[in-house]
């Protein structure tokens, strides 16, 4: 019988549980109890939280997923591997049910343990490894430098950031990069408009309306005086513009919780000659065919509805060839993988990027694209569509002096990016259950009024002696099983997070996770009633409290979100 499998520490989360029962499976093949052929791998198995309590506490597939490898009913694969979990520490009963459901019961001190593991890893609790040594350019925001971050690029901000701190959490080297799109016709308008509005003329018909324009335009006057009467004046107005600009986004972001470590310019690839050299190298290969006096890229062949010119009839170089460039400037960089955060309007970039990886012989899988949907805002039932500041759009400006930092980026960032969402201020700016930024920060900060209540009452987690004052069966409460539950999950969760790169699923835990505490708040007592005296149950409970602060803690941190003491 086996004592202790590989991966299982005893303090049972859904990890070390999963590991537990993949040991049991392999110890049934090693047993001979199961038969499998040469050359199959037997998949790892993963434990899930049943929808029905009754059923148990964890639940598994697995006798059903190898059934068909093992050449056996599912129920008579799940009859022996209940037999080796039942000697796995911790477990209570394993129960069969339907076709091969496998029903997992641990018992209250298994379960409890988990309590002490949570306050004793701190911080590290909820990381991984599963993407250590692997170096990640993530690209996000990438507004032009023509006027201020809108909706869409805030919406980024938050997630991107997000899902940077959640891939550092597994382990990536991540580096967070900024693309200035300050090489072509948008910075041209975006001079005129500058120009125009400096001479107290009205915009150009294409181009940039707003009072930051206005704004821009004198300091640009500020520093460089002469300028209207300067040999090229939209040229001043142009290199001044775009650096005031550059600054206000770089500054807006900061204040915002989102630093880069790259701020690349697409211009630099022109300016460097790296655009140039790549077409004369990519003429000579396989990946470009000459038609119609052009150059035209084989994109068709990886997915993409059209092949693409690279270099136009007139000898200049399409937006394309400036995509396969930057491409190879990250990879050059070290990057294992490119990962790049688009707009809505982007959906064709998927392939063409992917493309571009191939015509330089890299592989396509080193380029990962997400497409994030519109966001818009709602206010007394109605959508805010104008900002006073760039007249046309609303900015991020606009949304965090409404409803603060915090609330901003958690409601971005709660939602899955293939989805428009719909920001109502009125409930953000609620103290309320209602809104959920308050409602996971007031949990956190409800476990640090508890914690200092149990100073106060002579609670404490560890004796005079520093030793522990635990007892892990002492909880035993349904709302403490559930409670331990949600924090056995948080660990997957961040892990699929990643994986998936759904900073998302995390904001939704946490609110799963601020529930489970508020009900064991009302249920369970941290301090004693009235004069009652401190019992061990108590300074358990403690531990419990202090178990979901951290993971609370631990969530908002990867949201790029506070979590207060005091509310």
């Amino acid at each position: 019988m086996r004592q202790n499998p590989p991966g299982y520490t005893g303090t049972v989360t859904p990890e070390e549980l999963s590991s537990a029962v993949s040991a049991c499976l392999q110890d049934a093949v090693t047993a001979g109890e199961l038969t499998v052929a040469d050359g199959v791998d037997l998949p790892q198995a993963r434990v899930e939280r049943p929808k029905n309590r009754e059923h148990g506490d964890w639940a598994t597939t697995v006798a059903m997923q190898v059934a068909k490898k093992v050449g056996r009913p599912p129920r008579d694969v799940a009859q022996i591997l209940s037999q080796h979990l039942c000697g796995v520490p911790g477990v209570k009963a394993v129960d069969i049910a339907g076709p091969g459901f496998l029903n997992i019961t641990l018992d209250a001190a298994a379960a409890g343990e988990l309590a002490q593991s949570v306050v004793e890893q701190g911080r590290a609790f909820g990381t991984g490894q599963t993407l250590a040594g692997t170096t990640i350019n993530l690209e996000f925001v990438s507004a032009n430098p023509t006027g201020p971050i809108h909706l869409g690029g805030t919406r980024w901000a938050a997630v991107g950031d997000s899902l940077a701190r959640v891939l550092q959490a597994q382990g990536a080297d991540v580096v967070r990069e900024y693309y200035f799109n300050d090489h072509g016709n948008q910075i041209d308008r975006f001079a005129r408009s500058l120009l125009a509005r400096a001479r107290g003329e009205a915009a150009p018909e294409d181009g940039y309306g707003g009072q930051y324009i206005s704004d821009i335009a004198q300091e640009v006057l500020a520093l460089h005086p002469d300028a209207l009467e300067a040999e090229d004046p939209q040229e001043v107005f142009r290199a001044a513009g775009v650096e005031l600009m550059f600054s206000q986004i770089k500054s807006s972001l900061h204040e915002f919780g989102v630093d880069f470590d790259v701020f690349f310019h697409e211009d630099s690839l022109f300016q460097g000659g790296q655009v140039e050299t790549l077409l004369e190298q990519l003429r000579s290969s396989d990946s470009l065919y000459f038609e119609d006096g052009a150059w035209w890229l084989r994109s068709t062949e990886h997915g993409d509805d059209k092949d693409r010119v690279v270099i136009k009839s007139d000898g200049n170089a399409a937006y394309i060839a400036g995509d396969i460039a930057y491409f190879k400037n990250k990879r050059d960089r070290g990057a294992d993988l490119c990962i790049y955060m688009l707009g809505a309007d982007h959906h064709g970039y998927v392939a063409r990027l992917k493309a571009a990886a191939a015509a330089l012989g890299d592989s396509p899988e080193a380029v990962e694209v997400l497409i994030g949907q519109m966001v818009n805002l709602v206010k007394d039932g109605t959508a805010v569509r104008m900002s006073k500041r760039a007249g046309t759009v609303v900015t991020m400006e606009d949304l965090v002096e409404v409803v603060g930092v915090d609330a901003a980026r958690y409601s971005l960032t709660r939602y899955s990016v293939d989805s428009n969402i719909d920001i109502d201020l009125d409930v953000l700016t609620k103290r309320s259950n209602e809104n959920p930024v308050f409602y996971v920060q007031y949990a956190h900060a409800r476990t640090c009024a508890v914690a200092r209540n149990a100073e106060a009452a002579g609670v404490r987690r560890l004796d005079e002696a520093g030793a522990p004052q635990f007892d892990a069966a002492l909880l035993e409460h349904p709302r403490e099983a559930d409670l331990l539950a949600a924090l056995g999950q948080y660990p997957s969760v961040v892990a699929q997070a990643a994986e998936f790169r759904e900073p998302h699923r995390v904001a939704r835990h946490l609110e799963a996770l601020a529930g489970a505490y508020h009900r064991w708040y009302d249920a369970c007592r941290v301090t004693p009633q009235g004069d009652g005296e401190v019992e061990l149950v108590h300074h358990t409970r403690l531990w419990l409290n202090d178990a979901v602060r951290q993971v609370l803690a631990n969530g908002l941190d990867l949201l790029g979100v506070s979590a207060p003491e005091r509310m």
